[in-house]
């Protein structure tokens, strides 16, 4: 009886093992990390409040943003948000503080994909041959999002005040079983 108890535990925590994962994507590779990451940013930029930047029809802004990964990626959310300002807020944008009415700092905090595999995994890894992170799905929510959040400062150069923070997630969702990955939601946006 005592045997058969321990072997329960045992496989429970091996069946256990792999219920919850995270895993950050370092680089962009596949479509759907890219499409997820650019429409995240989209939606970010698209998000820029209004009331913060309304006000700022007909000035020169400089735009000097900071992030600590990619200047790939960080340079498209530059762009994005240059092309925001002009055609949406009627901004002038410019490449230097010394030119412009206005200085808008941007710091963004993300620019990245994200995944998670929540439910009950086997892990596979012990097998000869296979990577340490191989499992058998048995059953499993993979959420895949593109994630973007920044936070700026506006104002006149040295008399800068923070504006808020924003975030934008764009969620593609599978539902993992052991052999077959059953899509819940996609990245597409065609109109």
């Amino acid at each position: 009886m005592r045997l058969r108890f321990v072997m329960a535990v045992a496989f429970a925590a091996l069946v256990l093992n792999g219920c919850s994962t995270r895993e950050l994507q370092g680089s962009l590779t596949g479509s759907t990390a890219q499409r997820l990451v650019a429409h995240s940013v989209d939606d970010l930029i698209t998000g820029l409040p209004a009331s913060d930047f309304e006000t700022l029809r007909y000035q020169k802004v400089a735009v000097q943003s900071h992030f600590f990964a990619s200047k790939d990626i960080k340079t498209y959310a530059d762009q994005r948000m240059a092309f925001e300002l002009q055609n949406r807020f009627g901004v002038e944008v410019v490449d230097t503080a010394e030119q412009a009415d206005q200085v808008l700092t941007v710091f963004y905090t993300s620019l990245a994909t994200d995944l998670d595999n929540f439910g009950i995994t086997l892990p596979l890894s012990y097998i000869p041959g296979l990577g340490e992170n191989t499992y058998l799905n048995v059953i499993t929510l993979e959420k895949f999002h593109g994630i973007s959040e920044l936070y700026y400062f506006l104002g006149k150069a040295g008399q800068q005040e923070r504006g808020k923070t924003l975030q934008a997630v764009v969620k593609t969702d599978a539902l993992g079983l052991p052999f077959i990955t059953i899509p819940l939601s996609n990245v597409d946006r065609a109109e």
